[in-house]
């Protein structure tokens, strides 16, 4: 699977890696993912996201359900 957030879509995003001599080298910033596993009380059942670790954090401001709510009308679902 990729290295996708499942709710927000954060992705792998592409940089420099620069030494102290000031030379650059390509590297790749890669988001923290975590599988989780919520539960959904509206539809009674659990799922299994594989989420940032800044989505989880706003999941347990707002809730899971809320959450999900907002990032479907954007579409990102």
């Amino acid at each position: 699977m990729a290295r996708i957030c499942q709710l927000t879509g954060k992705k792998r995003i592409k940089g420099h890696k620069v030494s102290h001599s000031n030379i650059k080298t390509k590297r790749v910033f890669a988001p923290n993912l975590q599988t989780k596993k919520f539960f959904i009380p509206e539809e009674n059942s659990w799922v299994t996201l594989k989420i940032s670790t800044s989505a989880l954090r706003t999941i347990d401001k707002k809730g899971i359900s809320a959450c999900i709510k907002k990032y479907k009308e954007k579409g990102k679902i």
